[in-house]
């Protein structure tokens, strides 16, 4: 079988596999990042309260999720997951095993990996704000929930955005190791891809051909926006 059969979008190729595939890699991987959005976020405050107790707390977050390889959360997840949900389900009468969804797996795994890169981003973007801006708005006597809108969340956001597309390509390529779940995300369908036809090369290089695509894509979106954060900014400040 030729190459343009074998990638393409007959009953034969695998062409539409590969770009469903590549849309639950994108799936996956906004999930895991709005999890890890929300955790960064928690964290972050927790480490910049003040409280010695949530400062550590936080710290132990951090050092845990990043400095323990990803393979080893996924798989903690994915089958720890399992086992609790295998043992709930004993509790209340049901017999067998229950595997936790390899997506909702997945995505949770990532998304704490992700939580613990984003809790620095959020973290050092807080720090950016200018002390004098929030100075100037307590001594007019801007409440905090309207210092936090009109302030500090536009700029946090503003500031955050470099390291949040890093952090996005980052949760992208750590998406391949969910294939160990079975998920058929990209990973999971080049091998598959490769192991059917024997031509690991072709699928190989198609897949890794993909990866690219989206990160490259990826990476103008999230440009896009850094410049335009950047071109609002004098505008919003000015209506503070």
């Amino acid at each position: 079988m030729s190459t343009l059969e074998l990638l393409g979008f007959g009953s034969t190729g695998w062409g539409a596999l590969l770009l469903v595939a590549a849309g639950v890699t994108l799936a996956v991987t906004a999930v895991a990042l709005l999890i890890g959005a929300v955790l960064g976020a928690v964290v972050a405050a927790a480490k910049l309260s003040g409280n010695r107790v949530l400062s550590f707390l936080g710290s132990v977050y951090t050092t845990i999720f990043r400095g323990v390889p990803e393979l080893l959360i996924i798989y903690l997840i994915y089958f720890g997951g399992s086992s609790a949900v295998t043992a709930i389900g004993q509790a209340m009468g049901y017999e067998g095993f229950l595997g936790l969804p390899s997506f909702a797996a997945g995505a949770l795994a990532v998304g704490i990996i992700s939580g613990s890169y984003q809790a620095e981003v959020f973290r050092g973007a807080y720090l950016a704000v200018a002390k004098g801006e929030l100075e100037a708005a307590s001594a007019i006597g801007m409440s905090r929930g309207l210092r936090f809108r009109r302030i500090i969340m536009p700029q946090v956001l503003r500031y955050a955005l470099p390291g949040f597309g890093n952090v996005w390509q980052l949760s992208l390529k750590d998406s391949a190791l969910i294939s160990v779940t079975g998920l058929a995300e990209l990973m999971r369908t080049s091998q598959v891809a490769a192991g059917s036809t024997r031509q690991y090369f072709l699928f190989f290089i198609v897949g890794g051909a993909l990866y690219l695509i989206l990160t490259s894509l990826s990476d103008q979106v999230f440009n896009r926006a850094e410049r335009r954060a950047n071109r609002s900014m004098p505008s919003a400040m000015g209506q503070v």
